[in-house]
């Protein structure tokens, strides 16, 4: 049975019992207050005062009276039937970008008074320069146009009996409104429309951030991303450019012959990646299944079918922290390239990334801030080829120390030797400590922290890559690289193994890890192995993590910057 509601005398709005005592409680605070300052001692005699307007005398006000005191207002407006805050439709003849385009020429003081045309947008700011003229900065697209409202130029048409007076002393920041009027430019050359009608479409019923401070509070900008897209224009411009590198890398791979395909998010067994899954749950079938990780396996398996060139772009979902660089839900790109080899990864690699940075931002160099709130500074430049180091030679190179052979560190004796150097070099790695997690830390620490150009760290240990095909001169190694930029990993490929033996006893040495308590390691795929068996043609796979790409292409430290909706703790916690 749904809770009973009592209906606000103020707002109209029906509430819970304990909001709505809630709410007087605050009114009588508020009450009292406004009261004790009205019976203040006035100011020291002399001291010169000015009137202040409506909209001055609401900045003062707390949120939750500037809430009720607008809902008020328009309510009021609704009954008396000369506005209509809500009406259906309002006809726009170009958006804010097209007006601007195309009347941006004109000379300061023009006006086009045989030229009509509908705007529409938001109300930004608004002032006005005595009782006959208001001035609005209209937005909407990414773009801002000056409204200059006269009387002399206000009809009334479509707004009922309401005067110039009723329809703008009622506007707000924050309202959207459609105007009818003649473009021109204002004598100081500001570009500008001048209407004959201004028709509120939607009131904004809540109080903005001020606009002179702006909004600048983490929490509320990613909980409340409406606002924050409100109060900063900045925060869209990065959104539009995740976009274009969307779709930058799709129309890439549409032109090398790729088709693009839809994987389940769903599924039995959590593979292709190695990582800790989500699990839901399944009402009708009875059964836990488990959120992807990655859609490799999927996509292979069409690859097996004939489709030689597919890729996906879409959502994986990972149990694992949140910090700077990882949310739980995140976007990549995967393809699989029938009869071409990691080495083809690499030059198509170099291709695409170089390609779309000139495209994003119209040169390969860009300067990104690794950390918030500190000078910083990386510059990076994209320019091919990138620099590459292998693996273990590398670490060899930068610790001094010749590695037992790549077929042994999996052994007890490899997993206690790079467990000693780990100690040695106080490196840390939580338990468990297989020798896949303490190359992987050693590898983070010493070569991962060099990797600010575009840098492949290649020649994996079979190990820690049980999708990879075994080197084809190093025994040990696989044919595998990842990209890194900024010392973060953006791009992973390899050479995809095809054999269906090597295969399960790949799977067998996860299974091993898993059972050693390392959730992260992969489960065996029984469909997968059997796929394999109808053969997989020689393929590369490839591939990307799209948001931290965006975030160096866009310059934001936190990835929950390049995120709409990021996940965000609890607000009680």
């Amino acid at each position: 049975m749904a809770d009973k509601t009592y209906t606000d005398d103020v707002t109209g709005e029906q509430v819970s019992k304990s909001e709505l005592k809630r709410r007087q409680k605050q009114r009588a605070k508020d009450s009292a207050k406004a009261e004790k300052a009205a019976t203040a001692p006035a100011a020291a005699a002399g001291a010169a005062t000015k009137a202040k307007s409506a909209e001055e005398e609401e900045e003062e006000l707390t949120p939750n009276q500037y809430f009720e005191i607008r809902s008020k207002a328009i309510a009021k407006v609704q009954a008396e039937g000369k506005i209509n805050p809500y009406p259906h439709k309002f006809h726009v003849s170009m958006g804010l970008p097209a007006f601007i385009e195309k009347y941006s020429s004109l000379e300061a003081g023009a006006r086009l008074d045989g030229e009509v045309v509908s705007l529409a947008g938001r109300i930004t700011t608004k002032r006005a320069s005595g009782a006959k003229l208001r001035f609005y900065d209209l937005s909407g697209e990414g773009a801002k146009v000056q409204v200059m409202a006269s009387l002399q130029d206000h009809t009334g048409a479509d707004a009922g009996d309401a005067s110039y007076e009723e329809v703008h002393d009622l506007l707000r920041r924050g309202d959207i409104i459609g105007v009818v009027g003649v473009p021109g430019k204002s004598k100081m050359g500001e570009l500008s429309i001048f209407p004959s009608r201004t028709v509120l479409l939607t009131p904004c019923l809540r109080m903005l951030p001020n606009a002179r401070s702006g909004l600048k509070d983490q929490e509320t900008r990613y909980r409340q991303r409406y606002i924050d897209l409100i109060m900063n224009p900045y925060v869209r411009d990065r959104f539009v450019t995740r976009t274009r590198i969307i779709g930058y890398l799709r129309n890439f791979l549409d032109r090398q012959g790729f088709l693009e395909v839809e994987t389940p998010m769903m599924g039995m067994i959590a593979g292709g990646a190695t990582a800790k899954p989500f699990i839901t749950h399944h009402n009708d079938l009875k059964l836990d299944l488990f959120m992807r990780i990655a859609p490799e396996l999927y996509l292979k398996m069409l690859v097996v079918g004939g489709m030689d060139r597919v890729y996906e772009i879409g959502r994986q979902f990972r149990n694992e922290s949140i910090d700077l660089t990882h949310n739980p839900e995140f976007t990549t790109c995967e393809f699989y390239m029938a009869y071409a080899d990691v080495n083809d990864l690499m030059a198509l690699t170099e291709q695409l990334v170089e390609g779309m940075v000139k495209y994003v931002t119209g040169g390969t160099k860009i300067k990104y801030n690794p950390e918030p709130d500190s000078d910083k500074c990386y510059e990076i430049d994209f320019k091919a080829p990138f620099k590459r180091i292998s693996m273990i030679s590398g670490l060899e190179e930068r610790l001094k120390v010749k590695f037992p052979d790549a077929t042994s560190l999996a052994s007890e004796k490899g997993r206690t030797f790079l467990d000693n150097l780990c100690k040695k070099h106080n490196v840390d790695c939580g338990a468990p400590r297989t020798s896949a997690r303490l190359l992987d830390k050693l590898v983070g620490e010493f070569l991962e922290s060099e990797c600010i150009n575009p840098t492949y760290i290649t020649d994996h240990p079979m190990f820690m890559s049980p999708l990879a095909k075994k080197h084809r001169s190093v025994s040990g190694l696989c044919e595998r690289f990842e990209l890194f930029v900024a010392t973060k990993e953006i791009c992973n490929a390899y050479t995809e193994l095809n054999d269906p033996a090597d295969q399960r006893q790949r799977f067998e040495q996860q299974a091993s890890d898993k059972a050693a308590g390392d959730d992260e390691a992969q489960m065996i795929d029984e469909n997968f192995c059997q796929s394999l068996e109808y053969g997989l043609p020689p393929t590369g796979g490839w591939g990307m993590g799209m948001d931290r790409l965006v975030m160096m292409l866009t310059n934001a430290s936190n990835i929950k910057e390049v995120l709409l909706y990021p996940a965000m703790k609890p607000v009680d916690q």
